[in-house]
């Protein structure tokens, strides 16, 4: 079996290498490692937690030399804050024994702060697309020198809407650079950017992102309602010892928020939520109290379901099905990592179950179903979503099932009156009954006649 000291890399990195422990490269790893140093564009797709990260950091590092340039020399784009706080931590691991300068660049924090470390002098620039551009249509950041611009998780970049961006910076930097592309699937518009920017590139593969990893055990829950697998979830987690350290996926942040809230009444401190709403100091301060063991379980939304790694989740925990077969894969790829054993459990409503036999059909696998806990209360409260709407058929547009907030009041008196027009044309109405036509020849003709 292959080892990283096969690898030849040079002393700092082999002795960084050697300190974090690791020993044999994944294949994702082994198979990238001469294609990135020959300078080649290159198209990465692999499985989550495959260790993707190491692929394209190992070999880049590998070959950066000192230079007191204050321009930088490599570009890592990636879609999310906490992927650029991640990434920028495991570079500095690496050339800990190099004289290398890195930078995490991302959205809601002090630009000028930002601007000021690029004026020091960068190697690395770890970046979100937004922020990025921002800084170099203002000519803080001079991208004449970056040689290698590697862009991870491409798909997600472009399902989070930073389509623009990304195409805008890949015309600002140099032509002759290296491409370098990771991600765990394969989309149409993926492979159209391929082809417009990308010069004969070698394509590695490893693993269909829809095969299960197997070091993951699958289970899943039939249940009711969202209330339902409120008390079911609350009943999993009452095993402490077993449910160590789980991540529980939601697919809005609303209920993220409701159901954070519930579990905080019932485990006080053991817990903590995190998606696109929450501040950038809270959501890395909530990353780094579960991963360090200080909270016990993690309520997140699709924000966590990508690239991050964590050490240890002993299960992942599905509370709704995915629309999307891929996601899925996504969220149950944080356990089991670094061939480590890991659990997922998937809850499913009756509508979710075609979205469930999807996911079965893209893994080629079907998920062991289990007995509905008898200790666990099946509600009747129904959220608004799983309620049968009856609309009034006069104003189809109204819920008549509409849940009033805690804001709602009922009309006064006066303003429930129904508008009838004007009080001076209905006195007038009443007076002069219908009015007369003045070009009425008939009605002339009567009056004679009489």
């Amino acid at each position: 079996m292959q080892t990283f000291s096969d690898l030849k890399l040079t002393k700092q990195i082999q002795k960084a290498v050697d300190a974090l422990g690791f020993e044999y490269p994944t294949p994702i790893q082994s198979r990238s490692f001469k294609v990135v140093k020959s300078g080649r564009d290159m198209v990465g797709i692999a499985q989550t937690g495959t260790g993707k990260t190491l692929a394209y950091l190992l070999p880049t590092l590998d070959q950066l030399s000192y230079s007191d340039q204050v321009d930088p020399r490599i570009l890592i784009l990636v879609p999310t804050r906490e992927l650029v706080v991640q990434v920028v931590e495991e570079v500095k691991k690496l050339v800990r024994f190099k004289s290398v300068h890195v930078l995490g660049i991302y959205g809601g924090t002090n630009i000028n702060t930002q601007k000021n470390a690029l004026v020091q002098g960068i190697d690395v620039v770890v970046a979100t697309p937004g922020r990025l551009y921002d800084l170099m249509l203002c000519g803080a950041l001079n991208p004449k020198e970056i040689k290698k611009v590697i862009i991870d998780e491409v798909d997600v970049m472009l399902d989070l809407g930073f389509r623009f961006q990304l195409l805008n910076i890949l015309e600002l930097l140099p032509q002759k650079r290296q491409n370098i592309m990771f991600s765990a699937t394969m989309t149409e518009d993926v492979d159209i950017m391929i082809n417009e920017y990308f010069i004969n590139p070698k394509k590695v593969s490893i693993a269909v992102s829809g095969i299960p990893l197997e070091n993951i055990k699958q289970s899943s829950y039939e249940v009711t309602n969202f209330y339902t697998k409120v008390n079911l979830l609350t009943f999993l987690l009452h095993d402490k010892e077993e449910f160590n350290k789980v991540l529980i996926f939601i697919s809005t942040k609303k209920h993220a928020d409701k159901i954070f809230e519930i579990l905080e009444e019932e485990f006080p401190t053991e817990g903590c939520v995190i998606h696109s709403n929450k501040t950038q100091n809270y959501r890395l301060r909530s990353i780094n109290q579960f991963d360090s063991g200080e909270n016990r379980f993690l309520v997140t939304t699709d924000i966590m379901a990508r690239g991050l790694d964590m050490d240890t989740v002993s299960h992942v925990i599905n509370f709704d099905t995915p629309r999307f077969p891929e996601n899925y894969m996504h969220r149950i790829g944080r356990t089991g990592r670094a061939e480590r054993q890991g659990k997922s459990i998937l809850f499913s409503t009756e509508k979710e179950l075609p979205f469930k036999e999807n996911i079965e059909l893209l893994m080629n696998y079907t998920i062991p179903l289990v007995d509905f806990p008898e200790n666990v209360t099946i509600s009747k409260e129904l959220i608004r979503e799983e309620r049968i709407i009856i609309k009034e058929h006069e104003n189809p547009h109204k819920d008549v099932n509409f849940e009033k907030g805690a804001a709602f009041h009922e009309k006064s008196e006066k303003n429930k009156k129904v508008n009838l027009g004007g009080s001076y044309r209905r006195e007038i109405a009443k007076k002069y009954k219908k009015p007369k036509t003045r070009g009425d020849k008939n009605y002339n003709k009567k009056r004679r006649r009489k």
